[in-house]
């Protein structure tokens, strides 16, 4: 019988056993002996003990060359770890660390053999993103002092580290690994045990919705990942993740989830089962969504799907005149946009008054960009000289190029495209920059639906990168070209993508943001726990709720009911804190509070 755990009962975390030494396990057993722990390295092959040796050896090395260690804390961090390939080197050890792979039956031996083995004090972890730690704690003859370490990958790079506890977990133990992972220079996040806890079960869902995406041919692979990264700031885009991660995981991962949450959005994209069953499980394997150069290699090289260069075969129209509708931060950014590639721009509102006020904070925007040094006096001066305020749209009569970026109303939308059609010249493209309306609504209110297109701008146009090009099923290949080699001269990534709702970005963006705020409806993490979770394990600039604040509460709801509205999947449906709190007026910073409150300006 165990002895009964209390406060007093632990022994300070000093040797710890890591059982299971690929990637992850090795990255764990070198944070560990950075911070001064004795490390026992553990793993059934011989190879994969050495193998981890070898690692260790390099990266070491490459922190010494780059000043991060001194040699002799080098060599003191290595005489730090010992190898073994026999469970019972874990018998000294304060807390057992494992990273075996995702499978109950191989963690589950491995549990039954260190209660035969460990001190009772030992506290022991499992490593596991996906299976259940209250199934593997109570498969062991000492629940209380089981729980869940989840560390990222790349372990010493990545500083979140979610701590698991379940109903069995004795508090003592859960202080005892918190204590440690702070010491370990890590940001321990307190969760309860689910299938993919906070970050992997945010993440996993957004992967699994975007390897659907990918699988339905709604864009190509390089377009999903460009757009994620550009438009949202991430630092990979969710195919080339699911890669990294390996397809196979992802789907063990998501398999878990869906078996808790029934939510089909959990449900693995069948190309991850035809991936994984063909042994295509991404980086490792050499080739997944991608190709690699080898197995283990991070360098894509071309294949079968690689987009050819040069463009489209198709020639586009000439464009040396643009047509800006709207008085607002959009249609002034994209205005300024158009300018500064050299583009003479018409920017027409309601009323004069309004389209001068607009100029007037493109003129205020090019001030300070002369202040910071990215622009001449001069530069500036032309850049403005090109843009033109009017209050009337027959001011678009010559333009080659209209861009509506009026509100997201789409009986707004279609008066201002009627007009449109009645004033611009014959063979102007006509473009919408709608974020979650039909395209082809649009298009349909003019007698040229072949020259309308959409072109989505992401908010600061003058900073962001991305512009999603949404063709309809009417619009012509020479109006598609022509929109691509203007994103190309105004120096805009441009992605294709299809006429549904939310194109790319948005259709992966907010169902994410959606599940964030499911969590917090059902207790199960802080908005400061989910936000510091994607921030630190998943690379993402913002958290969910500090991103929900700035867009707006009101704007993401808007969206989501719109997704919801087309795909009619119940998992899509808003979460009913966001309508509380967008009937409550509270919108996020723009009225001072939203999730979290603000300071009046």
């Amino acid at each position: 019988m165990a002895t009964p755990l209390s406060d007093t009962s632990l022994s300070p975390l000093r040797t710890v056993a890591v059982v299971g030494l690929g990637t992850m396990g090795t990255g764990i057993a070198e944070v560990l002996a950075g911070a001064g722990r004795d490390v026992i390295g553990i793993d059934i092959s011989e190879a994969q003990t050495a193998k981890c040796v070898t690692a260790l050896e390099a990266s070491t090395a490459r922190a010494v060359e780059r000043g991060r260690l001194t040699g002799p804390q080098r060599a003191e961090l290595l005489a730090r770890v010992t190898t073994s390939t026999d469970l019972g080197a874990a018998a000294g050890a304060d807390l057992v660390i494992e990273v075996a792979p995702e499978s109950y039956e191989i963690k589950q031996q491995i549990f039954r053999e260190l209660d035969g083995i460990v001190r009772p004090e030992t506290v022991l972890a499992t490593g596991t993103n996906a299976l259940s730690v209250t199934r593997l704690a109570a498969d062991s003859a000492r629940p209380e002092r089981v729980l869940g370490m989840h560390f990222f990958n790349p372990a010493p790079a990545m500083r979140l580290v979610e701590i698991v506890s379940c109903v069995l977990t004795a508090p003592a133990a859960v202080t005892a690994v918190t204590d440690l992972a702070l010491d370990l220079g890590k940001e321990p996040v307190a969760v309860g045990d689910r299938p993919g806890f906070v970050a992997d079960g945010l993440l996993f869902g957004y992967l699994n919705q975007a390897a659907a995406m990918y699988e339905a041919n709604y864009a190509s692979r390089e377009d999903i990942d460009d757009a994620m990264r550009l438009g949202c700031g991430l630092p990979m885009g969710p195919l080339a993740l699911l890669d990294l991660i390996g397809v196979d995981t992802a789907r063990t991962v998501l398999e878990a989830m869906y078996a808790e949450s029934r939510d089909r959005l959990h449900a693995p994209a069948p190309v991850l089962k035809q991936l994984s069953e063909a042994g295509l499980t991404g980086r490792k394997a050499g080739r997944g969504f991608y190709t690699y150069e080898a197995p283990g290699s991070g360098t894509v090289v071309r294949d079968a799907l690689t987009p050819l260069e040069g463009g489209s075969p198709t020639a586009g129209r000439t464009v040396r005149s643009v047509g800006v509708a709207g008085s607002g931060t959009m249609a002034s950014g994209i205005a300024e946009v158009f300018a500064k590639a050299g583009y003479e721009v018409v920017l027409a509102a309601r009323s004069e008054e309004k389209a001068r006020s607009a100029r007037a904070r493109i003129g205020k925007n090019l001030a300070r960009s002369v202040d910071k040094g990215r622009m001449t006096a001069e530069a500036a001066a032309q850049t403005l000289e090109r843009v033109r305020p009017t209050g009337t749209y027959d001011d678009f009569a010559d333009v080659d190029l209209a861009v509506e970026a009026v509100a997201e109303d789409l009986e707004v939308k279609r008066q201002l495209f009627a007009a449109l059609d009645k004033v611009c010249k014959p063979g102007a493209v006509l473009a919408t920059t709608t974020s979650s309306l039909p395209v082809v609504a649009c298009a349909r209110a003019t007698s040229r639906p072949q020259d309308v297109i959409g072109m989505h701008f992401f908010n600061p146009a003058p900073a962001m990168k991305l512009v999603e090009v949404v063709r309809t099923v009417l619009t012509a290949d020479d109006v598609h070209a022509t929109v691509r080699e203007v994103c190309g001269t105004i120096r805009k990534h441009a992605v294709d993508c299809g006429d549904r709702a939310g194109f790319i970005v948005n259709a992966l963006l907010f169902p994410y943001l959606n599940n964030a705020i499911k969590m917090v409806e059902e207790h199960y993490a802080s908005l400061d726990d989910i936000d510091a979770a994607m921030k630190l394990g998943g690379g993402y600039p913002m958290g969910p709720f500090e991103l929900l604040d700035v867009v707006g509460l009101d704007v993401s709801l808007a969206i989501e009911k719109v997704l919801h509205r087309e795909f009619r999947d119940p998992g899509l449906a808003p979460a009913p804190l966001l309508e509380h709190l967008v009937a409550a007026g509270c919108l996020g910073r723009k009225t001072g509070r939203g999730f979290r409150e603000y300071a009046k300006r």
